[in-house]
Order: structure tokens, then sequence, then C-alpha cells
């Protein structure tokens, strides 16, 4: 598989889960002295606005620390720390973006990168940062590199999350799986999942929660664009495939009619109530179930994120708006915050990855101290190494996820064939694409 078709971005439904995944942890410690690559050109001073999603009420000490601490570094700077809830975020930076009031340093994903850089409106770090790449894994490089604008690199990574999976092992010998047998492939798991329906549907239990998402359709194996990044290609004879398969299972009651409407944390609800054998997570789903569902987190047993291909991993950057005043301050706060140690801190308070390379080869990643929790990070740790951030970047995460999902279950409900439902996807959102 190209680069190209492995360069992905992540959704705000999907950046969502990822936010979710960061609320309730605890946070401390302070910013690191760590240059984290060459300062920016131009004078470092000034002051500048740093904009994150959704991340006070809990992590008020680290990004003060970590504003305090390039305020010592370049003396004459200020950084103003402003954060917006989730709800609403895109939208927000359209807005923002189209009133000229962009703040300078912004946390987004890949997906919303790519309207604002198309417009114009974010720094293309390559140009102006051209040793930054090096110091980045290069899956993470790749999500913020769009080769359906110009091929240029739009951000500084930041924080990763990927996860393992989590099987009810209590349902699965209810319905007459073997838990030692866990599905790492989705022939596997639709196999499994039509012996968890025969056996259990009439009790409401199933394997899967919710329809499949773009990225699905990348980890499945179907080809999600064509080599420039241009039009929309997961009508593919794998896309319909798959499509199939959640047609035959539904079919044999092993979807509910809510699994057709369920978003994420409709299928995390199904999950905690006993409902489901299988939840795709991610680092921070272990401790949340241990809070919230007691009872189920004693059945789960984990196991790797289910892919035909590469799994999938969601990503968070910093961009650096175009039209800043004090654009070598930005760039260098940008560097500052996703340097290797400004990262490492980061990850062990939020429960996510970090971005830089050479970061996951610490032992804090690696070391496995026979607990569930230290086991899923260094498992969550070693699959970000082969992980890909499938969600192409053109993609919207409003009307083509929810058009996608529309024609999915058209699809499931027999009112047209998979391969129909997948054209009509794929037109529409090249349609979208064609004219931004």
């Amino acid at each position: 598989m190209s680069r190209t078709k492995r360069r992905a971005s992540v959704s705000v439904a999907a950046g969502a889960a990822l936010t979710l995944a960061l609320t309730g942890c605890g946070v401390g410690g302070g910013g690191s002295s760590d240059s984290g690559g060459s300062d920016a050109d131009g004078e470092i001073a000034g002051k500048i606005t740093f904009q994150t999603w959704n991340l006070k009420g809990g992590y008020e000490k680290y990004f003060d620390g970590v504003v305090d601490a390039f305020e010592k570094k370049y003396p004459g700077t200020t950084v103003k720390w402003v954060d917006q809830p989730a709800e609403g975020y895109q939208d927000k930076l359209s807005a923002d973006a189209a009133a000229g009031n962009l703040p300078d340093v912004v946390d987004m994903g890949p997906e919303a990168a790519y309207t604002l850089a198309g417009a114009g409106m974010l720094l293309n770090v390559a140009e102006a940062d051209p040793e930054a790449e090096r110091g980045y894994l290069p899956t993470a490089w790749d999500a913020m590199t769009f080769d359906g604008i110009d091929g240029g690199t739009y951000g500084y990574p930041w924080y990763l999350n990927t996860g393992p999976s989590f099987f009810n092992t209590d349902l699965f010998e209810q319905c007459g799986l073997d838990p030692k047998n866990l599905p790492e492939t989705y022939d596997e798991l639709f196999d499994q999942a039509a012996v968890m329906s025969e056996n259990c549907g009439d009790e409401g239990i199933s394997m899967i929660g919710r329809m499949p998402t773009i990225e699905t359709f990348g980890m499945y194996g179907a080809e999600l664009m064509n080599e420039d990044g241009t039009e929309f290609t997961f009508n593919d004879a794998k896309g319909v495939e798959l499509v199939e398969r959640y047609q035959a299972l539904y079919k044999d009651s092993g979807l509910t009619e809510e699994s057709l409407n369920a978003l994420q944390t409709g299928e995390l609800d199904s999950f905690k109530s006993g409902e489901l054998g299988w939840l795709p997570g991610s680092s921070y789903t272990l401790s949340d179930l241990k809070k919230t569902a007691p009872d189920v987190a004693k059945t789960v047993e984990m196991g790797p994120l289910i892919a035909n291909t590469a799994p999938n991993m969601y990503l968070e950057s910093l961009v650096v708006n175009s039209k800043s005043e004090n654009t070598a301050t930005a760039k260098a706060f940008a560097q500052f915050v996703t340097n290797p140690g400004n990262q490492m801190a980061f990850a062990k308070e939020a429960s996510v990855f970090p971005s830089t390379a050479g970061t996951l080869d610490n032992p804090y990643f690696t070391k496995d101290d026979g607990t569930d929790e230290v086991r899923l990070r260094a498992e969550a740790a070693e699959q970000v190494g082969e992980a890909v951030v499938w969600w192409p970047p053109a993609f919207s995460g409003g009307p083509d996820v929810e058009n996608l999902r529309e024609q999915i279950a058209g699809a499931l409900l027999g009112k047209k064939t998979a391969k129909e439902a997948l054209d009509d996807a794929v037109d529409y959102s090249n349609d979208r694409l064609a004219k931004q």
C-alpha cells in the first residue's frame, strides 16, 4: 500500500472519541525545557494565543507549566491559553478562520486541518520548518501531509491514540464461543458474531454494536482514495464485501435495529450493560469500565484491534495560523509543545501516546509489570508502531459520515445492494470534494 493511501485523518466524531478518552484524567507536572527541533526563523517574541479542544477541567496544571516553561525559555513572549468545548468545535474553527480570528496555534485533527489548509489558512510546516519531519513518527507526519491540496504538511503531530479490542468473555462462554480463541481479523469476527447471534440473539446479545465507519473500510482492506487523493474509491470489491458481511449479520439478527443508528457512545453503553461481545477501545477504556461497569470489567479480556490490514490510529496535531502576526513565536511554541519531553509528560497524564520519533521506546511504554493497565499500555504502544491514521483528510466528519451511515443502513434494510449503497456514498463524497 502506498504512503498516499495510508494517509488519513480523524474526523470530528472520531476526534471526540479521543477527547472522551482524556476526560476525567488527572494531571500534574509542568513543561519540559527540551527544544524539540530548530527554532522558527525570525524573532521569537510577542504575544500569541494557543487554543486546545476540550482539555480544560483537568489539565490546567500541565498546560500552565508548559506555557510558563516556554515563556521562561523565550523572554519577551506571552502565550494566552484558551480552550473550546467539544461541541461545535469544527464549526467554530471555520467561523474564526473566515472572520480572521483563528488563534496562532490551534489543536485539531487532520480533517479540520485539511479544510483550513485548502483555504490557505494554515502554515505549511514542511516548507517553514524543513527539519521537523525527522522528529516525528512517519505515519503521524504523513497524516498531516495532504496530497489532495499540494503535498504540503500542515501541522506538528501531537498526541496519538489506539487501543485493543475488549471482549466480554462471559458472553463468549454463554453463547458457545471459546474465550481463549478471540478474533483478530474481520473474517474471524464475523464468523464468531454469527455464532453469538445464533445462540444468543433472541436474548438481545450481539457481537457488534454499530455500523462500519470509513476507517473500518481501511482496516478491512478497501482502498479509500486514489493515488493523488482526489477521489474516493472505497466502493471497490473489498468495500462491497464488508457491507455484505454486515448485511448477512443483520439478516440473521446479529445486529440490532438500534445499531443502525448507534454512535460510539451507544456502542459503549451496550457493552457496559453486558449486551455486547466486542468493543473496540482505547488506552482509557479499561479504567473507564472498572469505574463505571465493574461487573462487566471483571469479564473483560483484551486482544488486538480487529484489522485485516494495519490497525487504526487517531491523531491530534498543532497547526500554525498562516496569518499570525508572530509566526516565529507560534512555530516555536508548536515545536515546544510537541517536543519529546512535553509529549511524554502529556502521554503520562492523559493516557495517550506521543508522536515523536523514538519516544515509544521509553520503558514506560515497553515494560509490563503484570497489571492490566500496564499491559494495555504496552500492547497499545506496540500497536502504534504499525498503526495507520485511516480516516482520509478529505472525508468530512459531518455530511460524509452521515451519508455513509445512511447508505449502509439502506443496504442492510434491503433498499439497495451493497454495491449500490457504496456507489451512492462515493458519488456523494466525490461531489462534495469536487466543490471544495
